[in-house]
């Protein structure tokens, strides 16, 4: 008995990649903090149907473990594009919550996002300077005065984060899907509230609008607290930006997405983005 539990809990889901793909099926590494947004359900039914969101920042996947998520800069879009303010909103000690009450049929897109230069120097003596420091907001202009130019060993890139969840009144909609064009982001071309055990869905992702090969993306069903393993898998995109999945298991996924390059903007030579989205995977 206990020889067969232990191999079912070695057992990993697996989830199919099927097209233009380089697959690495690998352990997860230990990472810093995860951030995440987390609706009770992404698909709801009813007349202006409510929906309570967490958000917090852990070392495990979907677990309250590390400290609350600020939800200051979140962006709520409706279907006809209009923002909708969250309710209720509750700071604990290790998550965020608040309320959304879905006025409107459709999708509804849910959205942080930052950007900015990054610097890191030596001095003459050779310790290590960084710009802006751990948790500080730069003043407009302030790269210019607070960053020595000829400094040894400078280093600038232009940063740029972004995190979603999407969630659905009644049927889907594409409106909120539309990308902006800056950073790095997913383009669904499965709709990310249609989704589905045993079904096949395409995502697509671009840095700064253009389709782009070489991203790394890490995918993680929820439970992983209590499995041997996390079991993550980590992709990396062709040329044509495209993954396409079938999903083995439903359950909640957080994906993440990072790439960088070097055809930063000056005074920028590395271009660096992230992506973080929460998908819910619904049973046949």
């Amino acid at each position: 008995m206990k020889s067969k539990l232990m191999k079912s809990k070695l057992m990993k889901s697996k989830l199919l990649i099927l097209a233009g793909l380089v697959v690495m099926n690998l352990p997860l590494t230990a990472q810093a903090h995860r951030l995440w947004l987390l609706p009770a359900a992404t698909v709801l039914s009813g007349e202006k149907p409510w929906v309570t969101v967490d958000a917090a920042v852990s070392n495990d996947i979907f677990y309250f473990n590390h400290h609350s998520l600020k939800v200051d800069s979140l962006k709520v879009t409706a279907p006809d594009g209009s923002d909708l303010a969250i309710q209720n909103v509750s700071v604990g000690k290790h998550r965020t919550v608040f309320d959304l009450e879905l006025t409107q049929g459709g999708t509804y897109k849910l959205a942080m996002a930052s950007a900015g230069l990054q610097a890191r120097w030596e001095t003459e003596e050779g310790e290590r300077r960084f710009w802006p420091g751990r948790g500080e907001t730069p003043a407009p202009g302030e790269f210019d005065t607070a960053v020595p130019k000829d400094a040894k060993n400078l280093k600038v890139s232009h940063s740029s984060r972004r995190m979603e969840t999407f969630i659905t009144a009644g049927a889907p909609t594409e409106s909120v899907l539309e990308v902006t064009g800056k950073g790095l982001e997913m383009q669904p071309l499965t709709h990310p509230n249609d989704l589905y055990n045993g079904e096949e869905a395409r995502f697509r992702f671009l840095m700064d609008g253009e389709p782009t090969e070489g991203v790394k993306i890490t995918l993680i069903r929820d439970g992983s607290r209590y499995r041997n393993s996390p079991e993550a898998l980590e992709l990396v995109t062709g040329e044509d930006g495209l993954i396409v999945v079938e999903w083995s298991q439903a359950g909640m996924y957080w994906l993440e997405a990072e790439y960088e390059d070097d055809r930063a903007r000056a005074p920028a030579t590395l271009r660096k983005g992230g992506y973080i989205a929460t998908l819910e995977v619904l049973p046949q």
